[in-house]
């Protein structure tokens, strides 16, 4: 390989990963970046579309990609700045706010947003509260913030926030009618429920095992064989050596393939929006919480995944009352290095650091308690003999 050639490789591999952890990037955002994903916008379609049948728009200022998402249960929630999940109001709002922006003149006051939401609400037949309720309020200002964020919108004069405690505020707003018509990545057209929207967006359509099993292995920390259908096992079992190749000449990724599943692994470590182990006390007690858990096994080395079955961790379900009690006992031992919004309330604890547990895949929920998965064997304790 000639050194240009070695290059726009180079070039194209790091615009793919930007795009991989941003689908939306724009001029603003990614100056130094974006120049990239225009000069490579035909190739970087081509390779998404072939490996993972992701839709690749880039227009002038900015570029998306469309995913498929995963199906059900599989996406994250989008969250406030308060770090409060979205109500289902909150994406109501962000919902109808989206849909009128689409026709919206280029610039408007907030309070014909606010007319024009409403007037959306009652085409559909959705009742929303009164307008000068606080809750209403708050719940349209987090999906103006989020959109604000996607740089769907800009504020000109004045702040949206204003709105929260004064329902007489008023904003002068720019809105960027492309990114607006670019936001939406699902078949809206072809369905008739959230349900039915969110199931059709995950199916792979023609490419079948092939793009269904790849989304999995760049969505998801780790792709288990006992959690794919008989034809995606085939399907990777025949095909997993290839694919090692083709994500780390696409991606830069690293292919970890043990008997009982594969994960890609980031020697860049920027490309998950999780991070495990990390700083703050859900991802510490986390982290401790498994070692507890798998305390007494061996630890294996550390380069390794540990899918194999004798490295695992013990298959032994533990109920959430066992849980319970190993994160008081940790709670006891870390208090004054923990954030008190957590050490005063056990139950948010064991609520986030299950869930980020759960979405590592290396603990999942059973009709008895929770039990850990085999990639959680990376994380038992060493043991050392003198």
């Amino acid at each position: 390989m000639s050194d240009l050639t070695a290059e726009l490789a180079a070039e194209r591999r790091a615009a793919a990963r930007l795009l991989l952890r941003c689908p939306l990037v724009t001029a603003e955002s990614h100056p130094d970046e974006f120049p990239l994903i225009r000069r490579h916008a035909e190739d970087l379609a081509r390779q998404f579309g072939q490996i993972l049948g992701y839709r690749l728009a880039v227009e002038s200022g900015f570029a998306r990609l469309h995913k498929a998402g995963l199906g059900d249960k599989a996406g994250r929630e989008l969250r406030r700045a308060s770090d409060a999940p979205f109500t289902p109001r909150t994406y109501a709002y962000l919902a109808l706010t989206l849909a009128v922006l689409v026709t919206s003149p280029e610039q408007l006051l907030l309070s014909e947003i606010v007319a024009r939401v409403r007037a959306a609400a009652a085409e559909v037949a959705l009742e929303l509260g009164e307008p000068n309720r606080a809750i209403e309020r708050r719940a349209l200002v987090a999906a103006l913030r989020q959109l604000t964020a996607w740089q769907v919108l800009s504020e000109v004069d004045g702040a949206v926030e204003s709105y929260v405690g004064d329902a007489e505020a008023e904003a002068l707003l720019t809105v960027d009618r492309e990114i607006a018509r670019r936001l939406v990545s699902g078949p809206i057209g072809r369905v008739s429920s959230a349900a039915e929207l969110i199931a059709l967006a995950a199916v792979p359509e023609q490419a079948g095992p092939r793009h269904a099993v790849r989304r999995r292995l760049v969505e998801t920390p780790v792709v288990y064989v006992a959690d794919l259908t008989e034809d995606e096992r085939d399907w990777l079992r025949r095909n997993q050596r290839r694919e090692q190749r083709i994500f780390e000449e696409f991606l830069g990724l690293d292919a970890e393939i043990r008997a009982e599943g594969v994960a890609l692994v980031d020697p860049e470590d920027e490309l998950s929006d999780l991070e495990f182990p990390g700083t703050g006390t859900v991802p510490w007690a986390a982290l401790l919480l498994v070692e507890r858990l798998a305390e007494g096994r061996r630890r294996p080395e550390r380069e390794q995944l540990a899918l194999d079955a004798e490295d695992g961790p013990p298959p032994e379900v533990r109920t959430t009352r066992e849980i319970d009690v190993l994160l008081g006992e940790l709670v006891q031992r870390h208090r004054k290095a923990w954030a008190t919004r957590f050490t005063a309330a056990p139950e948010a604890l064991r609520e986030a650091v299950l869930g980020l547990l759960v979405r590592m895949c290396l603990l999942e929920q059973t009709e008895d308690g929770w039990r850990l998965l085999p990639a959680a064997g990376r994380y038992v304790p060493e043991v050392r003999y003198r």
